[in-house]
């Protein structure tokens, strides 16, 4: 099968990773406050899940995957134009809404599409494949934005709504495109039989790739897919270290949301031009792109538990760092870098330690509850640092990183029941059995 509907996805990925900041931006605009962009980050975040589930559901029934993803890519282009052409806050937010709810239903509906006709071995390494253009073109998206605003605003002399109208409009036209690409090269339907949800799931667990959008937008649905949770089955399983764990991942994702939703608010306040805000943005994407290969690789050489405990203190002290900076440019480049470089080291680390808890018979289970769980606790996380950042960002910020700081000690506590022989430290066959 070709790979060419590829360029199209990466297309809309482009207006994606646009979205991903211009709509929090021209929220800001159009007199949004940091409540506003809370209730836009968790908007995002609560529709998510549904979308994935549903709409994957359907495609695994109906056998129907052009369909699903073409009206996904469709609602990305029109949920922009909407927003470059909305002059109220509450059209910013449903289209914002009606974007993410795209994007999450048609991630099950892809990975669907990239494994069709492939042996199962070469399922993995597909599957890091479609992460890998979505990853460029969220980037690319990002940089676009950068791009048109420096033009527009130093060029032409736009104002700086009108530059960001600009930039959602120029988002819309690479989904638009995408679009066309799409229906030219998606593959038709099956006809035979569509891979199994088990085997589906394993080849998950062994792509085990990490988009860069998580840096910087923690409430995105990566990979919600509840669909074939045994809940008897997983509480039978689910041991005490897992349990741990999972409190962890609340308290830290929590954290990242209650810091990222009143960013875009926060940095406009201090001076920063739009144009600096992508920049910052495009920095921080390209130092966790750039960052698991080596994080792969710590994770490799080193404890895994406290690979991830480091990574998650240096965040939780870099992100209230970020009042600090104030509007100086050249400090704030690299402390986003290195936010960005932390979130690689999490994502690999956090994957490892859920597939190393997990009994072998519910780790696809452990990892949906990961993701599941990760993208509630952001959206929640997204409303109280909004509701915080209304009384001082350096209030907010500070609760963001004694969060994850919370969440440090957790996983500490989780390596003391490790290092002290718990449960964790069973092995388990291959069914799961002891």
């Amino acid at each position: 099968m070709s790979d060419r509907w590829l360029y199209g996805w990466a297309l809309a990925a482009v207006g994606l990773g646009g979205a991903s900041l211009v709509v929090p931006l021209y929220a800001v605009e159009l007199g949004g406050g940091p409540v506003t962009l809370g209730i836009l980050a968790a908007t995002a975040a609560a529709v998510g899940a549904p979308g994935a589930l549903v709409v994957g559901r359907l495609a695994d029934r109906t056998g129907g995957r052009r369909v699903y993803v073409l009206g996904a890519v469709a609602i990305v282009a029109v949920g922009l134009a909407v927003v470059a052409s909305a002059g109220s806050i509450p059209v910013v937010v449903a289209a914002n809404a009606a974007i993410w709810f795209a994007f999450a239903a048609a991630t099950p509906v892809l990975t669907l599409l990239v494994v069709v006709g492939a042996p199962e071995a070469d399922w993995s390494d597909r599957i890091a494949r479609l992460n890998e253009w979505q990853g460029v073109g969220w980037a690319l998206g990002l940089l676009v934005g950068f791009l048109v605003i420096v033009g527009g605003e130093r060029l032409v002399g736009l104002d700086p709504a009108t530059a960001l109208r600009a930039v959602c409009l120029v988002c819309a036209a690479s989904a638009g495109v995408g679009w066309f690409v799409a229906a030219r090269t998606l593959p038709s339907d099956p006809t035979g039989d569509a891979p199994a949800p088990r085997r589906l799931r394993r080849a998950l667990r062994g792509a085990a790739r990490f988009g860069v959008r998580g840096a910087g937008f923690p409430f995105t649905p990566g990979r919600v897919d509840l669909r074939g949770l045994h809940p008897r089955r997983f509480v039978r399983r689910f041991t005490p270290g897992l349990a741990l764990y999972f409190a962890a991942i609340v308290l830290v994702f929590a954290g990242f949301g209650a810091f990222f939703a009143p960013l875009p608010a926060y940095l406009a306040g201090a001076g920063f031009g739009s144009d600096a805000v992508f920049g910052l943005y495009l920095g921080l994407n390209v130092g966790a792109a750039a960052s698991f290969g080596g994080a792969a690789t710590l994770v490799e050489r080193y404890e895994v538990t406290l690979v991830h405990a480091g990574s998650l203190a240096v965040r939780g002290v870099a992100l209230p760092a970020v009042v600090l900076v104030g509007g100086a440019l050249a400090v704030a480049i690299p402390l986003f870098v290195v936010i960005g470089v932390t979130w690689a080291v999490i994502a690999v680390s956090a994957a490892t330690l859920v597939t190393r808890l997990s009994p072998p018979i519910v780790r696809g289970e452990a990892l949906g509850v990961y993701s599941a769980l990760s993208t509630v606790a952001s959206g929640v996380g997204s409303v109280g640092g909004g509701w915080l950042a209304t009384r001082g960002y350096t209030q907010a910020f500070a609760v963001a990183g004694g969060l994850i700081f919370a969440g440090v000690g957790v996983v500490l506590v989780l390596r003391l029941r490790v290092a002290g022989g718990g449960t964790e430290r069973t092995v388990y066959s291959a069914d799961g059995s002891e």
